[in-house]
């Protein structure tokens, strides 16, 4: 089962009526609306056990977190609607509010992420890389951009910088040209980008 003694009270606005939402994994402020806690796992079976063949059929555990997908295979959104019925009159305009910034605020690395992610894929399956090569390269792009560094660089170049320092890192012998010719990208740049990701974010070849 979760634990929730450690959700005390709504950072917010203070109030302890707090509402678990076991299928969605969150922990919602009945007073205001806030998501308080998310991506909670519940690790409680919800049905009995017969047989060793039913109880296999039947576990089910979450999909592994990847940096394959801009939010790592982890993605949330602010309630349902059918969550309106667990809170008072007074959220549910805090409710909607939370919900339609949340939309909003699809911020640029988001943004980015989601498109270069997508790139990302496309070059890794057109080299026939393997999918440990196409995960080390989304982890080191996603570090680059929470550090800012794709800043001043087309999202392809810091692509093809990131697969090819992936490729190298899993000793998958992929050439600067291969990568060039993939990605449309100059084979100076792509080794320019390579160089400046690895010495910025210190990762050993």
């Amino acid at each position: 089962m979760v634990n929730r003694d450690y959700v005390k009270k709504c950072p917010e606005c203070g109030g302890i009526n707090l509402f678990f939402n076991k299928e969605k994994g969150e922990v919602i402020c009945k007073d205001c609306g806030l998501v308080v806690e998310e991506k909670m796992v519940d690790f409680g079976q919800e049905w009995r056990e017969f047989d060793s063949e039913q109880s296999e059929r039947r576990r089910r555990t979450g999909a592994p977190t990847t940096y394959t997908q801009y939010d790592q295979g982890l993605g949330t959104e602010v309630g349902r609607k059918a969550d309106l019925y667990s809170l008072g009159k007074k959220s549910k305009n805090k409710f909607f509010r939370l919900r339609k910034w949340q939309y909003r605020i699809s911020t640029a690395i988001e943004r980015n992420l989601k498109l270069a992610l997508a790139e990302l894929k496309r070059v890794s399956s057109y080299l026939k890389l393997p999918k440990s090569v196409e995960e080390e390269a989304a982890r080191i792009y996603t570090m680059a951009v929470q550090r800012g560094l794709v800043r001043g660089r087309s999202m392809e170049s810091v692509v093809a910088g990131a697969l090819y320092a992936a490729c190298r890192r899993h000793e998958v012998p992929r050439t600067l040209d291969e990568l060039s010719e993939a990605s449309g990208i100059e084979k100076k740049e792509v080794g320019r980008t390579y160089r400046f990701i690895t010495r910025e974010l210190q990762i050993s070849i």
